[in-house]
């Protein structure tokens, strides 16, 4: 298989994407105080591990620039679906711990404005948005481009 060169808007989306995914981890490293970290109740430790690999892994994935899909028939990149939930994922744990907070977990009730918190909204917002612009178009060109017959298969009826 040839190599191909990179288109250099998509490149630059994957770029900025992966540094985001990694900014995420980071930011989640910072809050539970290093790592391994001190986040109690457990499982809310647990969750920032997870984030923290997935977003290490995504950024990984996204420099790789693999392209593998959800399904034969699907328009959507893992890769960018995995960015995707990189940032909606805390995005909804922030909500919900600021809000009506989460079981045995009341830390950051009603602390919307740490300023860590707030340039993790800000680096998980453009995550989010930079990865639905590309699922997006992942998805137009999809539904525009015409499905091509296998080798050795006959359309002919």
């Amino acid at each position: 298989m040839p190599l191909t060169a990179v288109p250099p808007a998509r490149a630059l989306a994957r770029t900025a994407a992966a540094l985001l995914c990694l900014a995420v981890s980071w930011i989640h490293v910072q809050d539970q105080g290093g790592f391994p970290g001190d986040k109690t109740p457990h499982y809310v430790g647990v969750g920032y591990y997870l984030l923290e690999a997935t977003g290490v892994l995504c950024a990984v994935l996204l420099l790789a620039g693999t392209r593998p899909r959800a399904a034969r028939a699907s328009a959507y990149p893992l890769d960018w679906l995995l960015a995707a939930a990189v940032a909606l994922g805390p995005l909804v744990g922030f909500v919900l711990s600021r809000g009506p907070g989460l079981p045995d977990y009341s830390d950051d009730r009603g602390n919307w404005t740490e300023p860590l918190a707030l340039i993790s909204v800000a680096v998980e917002g453009t995550l989010l948005i930079t990865a639905a612009t590309v699922l997006l178009a992942a998805s137009r060109t999809a539904r525009t481009t015409p499905v091509r017959p296998a080798r050795g298969t006959s359309t002919a009826r």
